[in-house]
């Protein structure tokens, strides 16, 4: 995306920010599921505290 750091006025970042977005080429479409690599909590055992 463009380096926008350096412009000062909110709307006009947003304006070349949204013009970049949509001349750069489309995400490709994802490989695994979200969050699929995230790991996972095993729930505590029925009866057990948690304190």
């Amino acid at each position: 995306m463009a380096n926008t750091t350096k412009i000062e006025d909110t709307q006009e970042r947003k304006k070349l920010k949204r013009a970049a977005r949509k001349k750069a080429a489309p995400k490709a479409k994802r490989t695994e599921p979200r969050g699929s690599k995230k790991k996972k909590v095993r729930k505590l055992v029925r009866g057990q505290s948690k304190r």
